[in-house]
């Protein structure tokens, strides 16, 4: 890399890190500029997943306040992070670059509705559950969610890019609590699935470790950047953040 190109991948970085911890979608500042650094796809994707390791955790630390009292939460949800980030890493390596990128836009649409409707759909849930005598909110999202997480984390093992919206759409529906103690719960999901996803590439793929250095620097500051904005956000604010960032997200994967 140039003097200028490794100056806009640690810039990258630093607003992927911020991004990621507020909402999420990190990726689709570092990946555009990783690829015009000349990495092919494949080098890019997983540099950018390790790299951006980091910066999870530093945004998961940054929000540790809102993590108290979630420990059972956060370690039954990691599971799933876990095995569907896995799941997406191997897909890497054996599928075509289109297999997943034709449905990504849909997914992030459809997140986008469920952050949208959360407090209508948390509201009737919580409406039907009082009829039915089982007032309450599983505390855990019970197995629809296990389920859901899973699924997400095979996509965010794949490309990662919106992954955080999709978290926070599927818990946000399911499960009764602030959306910032769900977002401080979706940035540790976020660093388990990076870090289980990087280690298989680790043994299965090719990195640049310039830009992986960069993007860690970079997204290790984003994350405290992140934190700070972030918990100041009210829930009305952080929700049209996520649309807004997200709707950017979907433009960008459609067109480029």
């Amino acid at each position: 890399m140039t003097y200028w190109e490794m100056l806009a991948v640690l810039a990258a970085g630093i607003g992927a890190g911020t991004i990621n911890t507020i909402v999420g979608s990190g990726t689709l500042i570092t990946f555009p500029v990783l690829l015009a650094t000349g990495l092919p796809p494949v080098t890019a994707t997983v540099s950018n997943a390790l790299g951006l390791i980091p910066g999870s955790i530093s945004g998961a630390i940054g929000y540790r306040a809102e993590l108290t009292g979630q420990r059972d939460r956060v370690l039954r949800l990691a599971v799933a992070a876990a095995i569907g980030g896995l799941g997406g890493a191997i897909l890497l390596t054996v599928l075509p670059p289109t297999a997943f990128e034709t449905i990504v836009p849909v997914l992030v649409a459809l997140a986008l509705v469920l952050v949208v409707l959360q407090p209508r759909i948390t509201r009737a849930v919580q409406a039907r559950r009082e009829r039915d005598g089982t007032a309450g909110t599983p505390r855990h999202g019970g197995p629809v969610l296990f389920a859901g997480m899973l699924l997400a984390s095979v996509y965010g093992g794949y490309f990662t890019a919106a992954q955080g919206i999709i978290y926070l759409s599927l818990m946000g529906t399911l499960i009764d609590d602030t959306l910032q103690r769900l977002n401080a719960a979706k940035n540790v999901l976020a660093a388990v699935v990076n870090s289980v996803a990087a280690l298989f590439f680790v043994f299965a793929a090719e990195f640049d470790w310039t830009a992986v250095a960069l993007i860690a620097v970079g997204s290790t500051i984003g994350g405290q950047l992140g934190a700070r904005v972030g918990r100041r956000l009210p829930p009305r604010v952080l929700r049209a953040l996520i649309v807004v960032i997200g709707s950017a997200a979907i433009l960008q994967l459609v067109t480029r």
